[in-house]
C-alpha cells in the first residue's frame, strides 16, 4: 500500500485542481499544455514506481500499465472538468497528459536500465 499512497495523493491533487473554476497562470513562457505535460509526467513517475514495486526493476509491462493508468486518469479528469463551471473538455489537454505520461515513464525506465548496467555505479 505504501507504494500506491503517492499515486492516490497525486491523483487527488490533480482532481482538486481540476475542480477549480480558475487556475493560477503558469510561469512566464509556459502554457497550460506545458503544465499538463509536467503534471502527468510526475503522475507517471509515481505510478510506475507503484506498478514496478519500487524504482529498481522497471519492466516494459510496468511502464505500459503505468502509462495506460495515466491516460485513463487524464481522460476521466477531462470528463470531470466538463461539470466544473468555467472549465471544458479539451482533447489537446489530454494529448499533453498522454505525452507527459509517456515521457515521464520512459525516462524512468531508461534511468532504471542505466542504473543496472555493469560497470556503472548504483544510481538508483
Amino acid at each position: 500500500m505504501k507504494l500506491w499512497a503517492p499515486v492516490v495523493a497525486y491523483m487527488a491533487m490533480l482532481f482538486a485542481l481540476s475542480s477549480r473554476s480558475t487556475l493560477p497562470q503558469p510561469p512566464a513562457g509556459l502554457t497550460y499544455y506545458h503544465a499538463h505535460f509536467i503534471a502527468y509526467a510526475g503522475l507517471a513517475v509515481v505510478t510506475l514506481r507503484a506498478t514496478s514495486g519500487g524504482f529498481r526493476e522497471m519492466s516494459w509491462r510496468a511502464v505500459v500499465i503505468a502509462v495506460l493508468m495515466c491516460w485513463l486518469y487524464g481522460a476521466s479528469d477531462e470528463y470531470h472538468q466538463s461539470f466544473v463551471p468555467g472549465r471544458s473538455v479539451d482533447v489537446l489537454d489530454w494529448v499533453a497528459d498522454a505525452l507527459g505520461s509517456m515521457i515521464g515513464a520512459g525516462a524512468m525506465r531508461a534511468w532504471s536500465i542505466i542504473g543496472r548496467r555493469p560497470g556503472t555505479r548504483d544510481v538508483l
